[in-house]
């Protein structure tokens, strides 16, 4: 009999195998589909040497993971690779401002109204970063805080939504930028817990920044896996599991699958039916001949940009795709350039781009046309660079992975108290009604993102009831 069978291949659960595996037992990994990763890939999708990354692509999250740091993934293949500024959020006029490795260029590019402001709201926590993650990303539970004051003041500033943090900034600039990064998580920026939201991003950025993976995002989930069959685990792809049964013994089971999957799997009837899934996304991966023409200087070299006029057009695209069930007619979109820190990533002179635009949960139109135009009012003639498109919008993103149900790439909303409870309030929202059935996914704290933290907490509760049995 095996000690743990981990059910999905995605960054969480093969952190979680990972995990289990370094403490001696033994694991087994079974995939749905031909190809580890979830939502962790990197996959040809419009012309040949065009490698795109058909879920997340840029990781802040990722390269500042404690569980990632405490694993010997370079050794696996996984290299980090950054562009000269980790984000840019370019305007109508043709400036921008930037998030930069350095707090003074991040500041300066807000103007001298908002530039001490930020420099205060940050640096504190800057200076206690690696120990703030740490205690944010395993809450809760899973590890007493280490510097549970810098945890409490976070909090303070974090917990109210992100309007109320906004009111430091004077200008649009400042408000602008750290709207959109709010909206990564696809939360209203009215929502609670927002202006935490914003704030982790900013200070993973100038921590260690936004950097892509060599090679794109398979390398994380390949690294994973090459480390865990060193350690004597196995992974099983092409299996799909429909029940328990269909799993080979084992005295626990771990599941980073959604909270939906899970309870119709391992037969825990409605225990989850008030788990909310949230918005979807469009996603359009481009092949490119040549470089975005972005008119901001800035936005050339950054690899994300953020494309939203002020934060007015911010809120009104999250609130019509969260809260109205309509795609908005401006979207905020959020891109990626993995060519500019990347360049082996397409053929010489070519590049691969990754953006999407926020619509209502399981919406089945087309946003490619409004996608687009929003890229011409800040890259004028970019239609013009454009070989080859692959649009998926809900249906297409919930058919690549069934974690996205509805096209959510969250794993379920990330607003109200289920961005920090998640997936129902619990002191061990790892367990479940069945004694031996534990989940991992990004629909369990600390939520969304490739950090392998909800993998790397699942795994503690795991072998604290296997040492106990």
């Amino acid at each position: 009999m095996l000690d743990a069978v981990v059910v999905g291949a995605g960054p969480n659960g093969l952190t979680a195998a990972v995990e289990l595996a370094r403490r001696g037992f033994s694991v087994a990994v079974f995939e749905a589909r031909d190809t580890i990763g979830g939502g962790a890939r990197t996959e040809e999708l419009t012309l040949p040497g065009f490698r795109h990354d058909p879920c997340s692509a840029a990781h802040p999250l990722g390269i500042n993971s404690p569980a990632f740091r405490a694993l010997p993934l370079e050794r696996y293949g996984l290299e980090w690779l950054h562009a000269d500024l980790p984000m840019a959020h370019p305007f109508p006029d043709g400036t921008a401002a930037v998030l930069s490795r350095s707090v003074a260029e991040t500041a300066a590019s807000f103007g001298p109204r908002d530039a001490g402001a930020y420099r205060r709201l940050v640096t504190p926590f800057l200076r206690r970063w690696d120990t703030l993650a740490r205690d944010f990303m395993s809450l809760p539970l899973t590890a007493l805080p280490r510097d549970p004051v810098t945890l409490a003041r976070f909090g303070l500033v974090g917990l109210p939504p992100s309007t109320w943090l906004m009111r430091r900034f004077r200008d649009e600039r400042a408000k602008t930028l750290f709207a959109g990064l709010v909206a990564h998580v696809i939360a209203p920026l009215d929502g609670f817990a927002t202006g935490g939201v914003g704030l982790v991003f900013a200070l993973a950025a100038h921590a260690r920044g936004w950097p892509v993976a060599r090679g794109g995002s398979q390398s994380v989930s390949d690294a994973l896996a090459a480390y865990l069959k060193d350690l004597g685990g196995t992974v099983h792809t092409d299996y799909e599991v429909k029940r328990l049964d269909d799993l080979p013994p084992a005295r626990a089971y771990v599941f980073d699958t959604s909270p939906t999957a899970l309870a119709r799997i391992a037969g825990l009837g409605r225990y989850y039916d008030k788990y909310r899934y949230g918005p979807g996304v469009f996603k359009i991966d481009y092949a490119l001949d040549g470089p975005v023409p972005w008119t901001a200087e800035e936005a050339r070299v950054a690899g994300t940009v953020q494309i939203g006029a002020d934060s007015a057009e911010i809120g009104t695209a999250l609130r019509a795709a969260s809260r109205e069930g309509r795609a908005p007619a401006r979207p905020f979109l959020i891109s990626v350039q993995p060519s500019i820190a990347d360049p082996g990533r397409a053929p010489a002179g070519k590049q691969v781009f990754w953006v999407y635009g926020h619509v209502p949960n399981g919406w089945r139109g087309d946003l490619t046309d409004a996608i687009e135009r929003q890229l011409e009012r800040y890259a004028p003639g970019f239609r013009d660079r454009v070989l080859a498109r692959a649009t998926a919008g809900p249906p297409e993103l919930a058919a690549r992975n069934a974690n996205y149900v509805g096209g959510d790439i969250a794993s379920g909303a990330a607003s109200g108290l289920q961005l920090l409870l998640r997936p129902r309030p619990s002191l061990f929202p790892y367990s479940t009604p069945h004694p031996a059935v534990f989940i991992c996914s990004s629909a369990s704290p600390p939520g969304p993102g490739v950090h392998g933290m909800s993998g790397h907490n699942a795994a503690k509760a795991v072998w604290r009831r296997l040492r106990q049995s």
